[in-house]
């Protein structure tokens, strides 16, 4: 392993370097004018005399502007109706997943929602609550009427600050590989490499705030890591034992490296569940805009199906458009899958991946968007409209700011074509149990 002092002062190097274009600080307003303070006219000096000094200069402290929060409270008159289309059952195995991560999360700090912070306990006991609610055998009214009663509401402020979000889908990957190299399954799937070294930037105090970088230490100094051109194409890390296993097609271990995991059935039938490990650090492109650009495909064809149709017909032009993407992800060997952000498995229309940033891990939240109703070839017939509680207990690469969600729809077939079909535009709303004064009273005790 390198020593502790040159990863610190390399890794400094590199965030000071990098840091600054890719997360900006808040901007603040210029200065107002300075003040120039009258001299008193029995203080003014007689005829002739000399100044000792320009006039006092009051210049006012600079008005420090706090980040909007991506979170407003709804008006009573403007909740939603919470409607659910799924069964209780699979928000119970969602809402016990988010209930161990609070318990393993409790030393972490509160949520900002709207002009309040959101505890863990707050978090935890909204889950709890909604569950109780839910599992009442009261009339569906009731059951409504008590939810609005028991939670205070908050709504994503979306993309353009409109509420708006985009919604779309991912999915378990399933591919076919072997643990040795053949003809067949020549494309590795890698484990994390050990010079790859990663830099969490909170360790290096407010100005970075949250993030990671990951790079590699050259000639004393940290460096980015290997792009996926370089990792694919130019083979730099063979040969290094890295290989968790092979797989016989390039462009569904593409599609696995952006879903964060997937199965391998291997030639003997058992199963390799493989998780999220590590990225490279570079940041995630969408072909599917680039394939556009380049006359690849049309501007009514830049969906998940057209993309994957593409590029299975030209494996030639594989290394030119799988290579924009430089973002590359390696892989763990896991017990069951998929796991997400909260270290728990996720649970398929259920679990949703949003901005850690910006949104709680593992809390409750409400989701309303349409969804397509497929044929058998995954053609969508027509659009629904549709509602459900869901948790956040996943992230992406490409899940970044208040107005994306990522839902994860499940394994296998079915879910990948529901996945690649879902991109449409919804409303986000978080739930939180409101405080009692009994609660009020537990939390003066506790100060």
């Amino acid at each position: 392993m390198f020593k502790q002092s040159v990863l610190v002062v390399t890794a400094i190097c590199f965030i000071v370097a990098c840091a600054g274009p890719a997360r900006k600080p808040p901007q603040r307003p210029s200065p107002r004018p300075a003040v120039v303070k009258p001299v008193p006219p029995s203080e003014k000096p007689a005829p002739g005399s000399e100044i000792s000094g320009p006039p006092e200069i009051i210049i006012p402290p600079p008005v420090e502007l706090k980040p909007a929060c991506p979170l407003t409270r709804v008006p009573d008159d403007r909740l939603p109706l919470f409607s659910d289309d799924m069964d209780l059952e699979s928000l119970d195995k969602a809402v016990e997943k988010s209930l161990r991560y609070y318990k393993r999360a409790a030393g972490k700090g509160p949520a900002r929602m709207d002009d309040v912070t959101v505890s863990v306990k707050d978090q935890q006991d909204s889950l709890i609550a909604l569950r109780e609610i839910l599992r009442s055998s009261e009339s569906a009214e009731v059951r409504q009427a008590r939810i609005r009663e028991t939670f205070d509401v908050y709504q994503s402020i979306g993309s353009d600050g409109k509420n708006t979000v985009l919604f779309t889908g991912y999915f378990e990957s399933f591919l076919k590989g072997s643990l040795t190299k053949t003809g067949k399954y020549r494309y590795p799937v890698y484990k994390p490499p050990d010079d790859a070294i990663a830099v969490n930037l909170n360790k290096f105090g407010e100005r970075y705030k949250s993030g990671q970088l990951v790079g590699r230490v050259m000639n004393g100094e940290l460096i980015p890591y290997y792009s996926r051109a370089e990792i694919e194409d130019l083979s730099l890390l063979e040969g290094q034992g890295l290989e968790l296993a092979w797989v016989d097609d390039r462009v569904d271990l593409f599609f696995m490296h952006t879903q964060g995991s997937g199965k391998i059935e291997l030639t003997d039938g058992t199963l390799l569940q493989i998780g999220y490990a590590l990225k490279n650090g570079r940041p995630f492109q969408s072909i599917g805009p680039y394939m556009r650009k380049m006359g690849k495909i049309g501007p009514q064809e830049i969906s998940y199906r057209e993309i994957k149709k593409y590029l299975k017909e030209h494996p030639d032009e594989l290394p030119g458009i799988l290579g924009y993407n430089k973002s590359y992800v390696f892989f763990r060997i896991v017990g069951e899958g998929p796991i997400g952000a909260i270290e728990e498995v996720l649970t398929p229309g259920r679990s949703i991946a949003t901005d850690p940033d910006l949104f709680p891990k593992g809390a409750l939240a409400f989701m309303r968007a349409r969804k397509p109703v497929l044929d058998k070839d995954g053609n969508a017939l027509s659009w629904i409209p549709f509602s459900r509680f869901v948790v956040s207990q996943d992230a992406g690469g490409a899940i970044k700011g208040a107005g994306r969600v990522d839902l994860f729809c499940g394994s296998g077939g079915e879910a990948e074509m529901l996945a690649g079909s879902l991109k449409e535009k919804g409303e986000l709303y978080f739930l939180v149990k409101k405080k009692t004064n009994a609660d009020a009273d537990q939390s003066s005790a506790r100060r």
